[in-house]
């Protein structure tokens, strides 16, 4: 059985209490985490929107003395309590790597807070400068979509008002002022550029075939919060272009954010914002999009290529759930899930084959 690596967190009990009186508090609490007898100071507080409600919490955490840990300033640690597999979130990650996309690495591992196991766990790489660097990539400002409203529009989607500000709906992670007015400019400009010229002048703020790989991985996955929320914005200070970068995929493969059956025709091939409603009028891109779904349709979305990968996830993580005090009585449900994610992946292939024709 592979090992995976295990993190013992202490947390003063004054602090733990602090913690847990308030669940949507962001004020973080010290603690000090040990991994391999090498020992970090650690900010913590939990994490997420509609999750921070559930038994089992998730966390972020940010390293602060020594500031580093295996090239990074923070991690998420995402318990996946509503994703009975636990892996749909590392397989969407893991996917959207191997069609073309840049997403954050992940990786399992057990935690320990104050002597109490508290399970398995998926950590996740945060979308950062350090992100880039580890990718050998240029320099560029990163922004989180953090709410409906990061919709490319210059509506709000959460208030159905003009949006008081362009960059409503986005944290900027990395970078200046000026990345916001950047920002301002890609929005606007995707929502005024006239029809006849949007063809030519988008790609110089939109690396528009990285953008159509991005929406192929959302469609396939079918991540029904993708589109608008549950992604990083990433401008190449190189191309001044933006690219689009997964985030939070555990809704995926035929489950909704509640866990809940997703049938595998609930998003359509077009997909939904204001900017993918965009480029996909543009004749050319919507070939090109085509294009994209064929050939991923061929290779990485298929049972041959996708089995051995579920198989492989859950024989690692198996022998975990069953010591976890949170998930071992759902081994059952665990066990099933393999067979669901196939069924998902053989129908929504279908799906999507037979409406290709709408992109003509």
């Amino acid at each position: 059985m592979e090992k995976l690596p295990r993190y013992h967190i202490y947390i003063h009990p004054l602090d733990i209490r602090e913690l847990r009186n308030d669940i949507w508090c962001e004020d973080p609490v010290p603690a000090t985490l040990k991994v391999n007898n090498k020992k970090f100071e650690i900010d913590l507080n939990y994490r997420g929107s509609h999750i921070r409600k559930l038994k089992k919490k998730s966390y972020y955490i940010s390293f602060y003395k020594p500031k580093t840990f295996r090239m990074a300033n923070e991690v998420h640690l995402n318990a996946e309590y509503n994703d009975p597999s636990l892996i749909r979130n590392k397989l969407s990650l893991d996917f959207f790597s191997a069609i073309g996309v840049l997403a954050p690495q992940s990786r399992y591992v057990t935690l320990n807070i104050n002597g109490k196991n508290e399970g398995i766990y998926l950590e996740l790489e945060s979308v950062d400068e350090n992100f880039l660097l580890k990718r050998n990539v240029p320099k560029g400002a990163i922004y989180y979509a953090v709410d409906g409203d990061a919709n490319f529009s210059l509506m709000s989607d959460l208030d159905k008002d003009v949006k008081k500000s362009l960059d409503v709906g986005y944290e900027r992670k990395c970078g200046t002022d000026v990345d916001d007015q950047y920002l301002h400019e890609m929005i606007m400009k995707i929502n005024t550029i006239p029809k006849d010229h949007f063809e030519k002048e988008i790609p110089q703020y939109m690396n528009v075939n990285q953008y159509l790989l991005w929406l192929a991985g959302v469609i396939l996955t079918q991540n029904y919060d993708g589109f608008v929320h549950n992604y990083a914005l990433y401008r190449n200070e190189n191309t001044g272009q933006f690219e689009v970068m997964p985030w939070d995929y555990d809704a995926t493969w035929g489950r909704d954010v509640h866990g809940e059956i997703m049938e595998e025709d609930y998003v359509p091939i077009t997909g939904f914002n204001t900017l993918t409603a965009r480029i996909l009028d543009v004749q050319s891109f919507r070939k090109q999009y085509q294009k994209i779904l064929s050939r991923i349709l061929q290779h990485q979305f298929t049972i041959e290529y996708l089995k051995p990968k579920i198989e492989s996830l859950q024989q690692l993580i198996r022998p975990y759930v069953l010591e976890d005090p949170y998930e071992k009585d759902r081994i059952e449900r665990f066990d099933q899930e393999q067979e669901i994610i196939l069924q998902y992946i053989d129908k929504r292939a279908e799906y999507i084959k037979s409406h290709l024709y709408k992109l003509n």
